[in-house]
């Protein structure tokens, strides 16, 4: 299954189309994202019934905002792939290394990207969204807690991010459109094996990240066992994964972000996003 939010408002999205999950539920499942979210179940075991009963709306990939507009607490991983620990020239940590992102910074999958200064880059990332809440979770029920997947850019301004007299990740990494995610959340039943997932992330058509998600270095359940020990996780969190090798901060000579500049993001099974590099007023 998957949700996405179509002019602001939830939608079932299908080849053929997209559902508004108001309109086709009469009102039953009103609200935005986080609402249908702290009734997950309700919701799947709705839309599982229904599924033969409704017809598609065809759409534009324009319309297409976050899957998650609004969540409560978003949080993200710093050095979780070993090659880019490699290229960072960083040891790989012995503990999931957690910072935030500020919620306001999540844009959707065709949004324009603004930049800030000359030092911004990409850094493609799987996406966790959770549905039950979790505190202190067993890392062998983590899974219990995640409603799908969807993908990610974790946008960093480098500047920010190494300034003395230490890093800034949380600041760095929370301007306005700095966390594009989309096209929309999967289910995780429609993943071969969730812990295995190809992603990818290009500019201007030239790849520059290419890995699995097999290759993190804390899996997702790890990750929620981690964060839940000690921040409870809400319906609606979001958690950005890490990000594989390949950042622009990293190349030799170094290669940022500019205005015109258009990322590509792509997870198997997921989709693909585009996002345009604009300069910020």
């Amino acid at each position: 299954m998957r949700l996405g939010t179509v002019d602001g408002r939830p939608a079932l999205i299908s080849e053929q189309g997209y559902q508004d999950v108001q309109e086709a539920s009469a009102g039953r499942f009103a609200g935005g994202a986080i609402a249908i979210l702290e009734r997950w179940d309700e919701f799947r075991s709705w839309a599982q019934a229904t599924a033969g009963q409704r017809s598609w709306t065809p759409y534009r990939e324009a319309r297409l905002g976050p899957p998650v507009p609004c969540p409560r607490q978003v949080f993200a991983l710093a050095v979780n792939y070993r090659d880019h620990a490699a290229e960072a020239g960083i040891d790989p940590p012995q503990r999931p290394l957690v910072f935030g992102k500020f919620p306001s910074c999540i844009t959707g999958p065709y949004d324009d990207v603004l930049l800030p200064s000359d030092r911004a880059d990409w850094e493609v990332e799987l996406v966790v969204v959770i549905s039950r809440p979790a505190r202190r979770a067993a890392r062998e029920r983590a899974w219990e807690h995640v409603a799908g997947l969807t993908a990610g850019q974790d946008i960093s301004e480098r500047r920010v991010q190494f300034r003395r007299p230490g890093p800034d990740l949380a600041m760095a990494k929370s301007y306005p459109t700095f966390g594009p995610t989309g096209p929309w959340l999967v289910t995780t039943d429609e993943f071969a094996d969730p812990d295995d997932i190809a992603l990818a992330c290009g500019v201007n058509g030239e790849q520059a990240q290419a890995s699995r998600t097999g290759h993190l270095i804390f899996t997702v359940a790890d990750l929620i066992a981690s964060i839940s020990a000690a921040v409870p996780l809400l319906p609606g969190d979001l958690i950005f994964t890490g990000t594989p090798a390949g950042t622009g901060s990293t190349r030799d000579p170094r290669r940022y972000l500019a205005p015109g500049d258009v990322i590509t993001s792509q997870i198997e099974g997921i989709g693909i996003m585009r996002n345009t590099c604009v300069a910020a007023s």
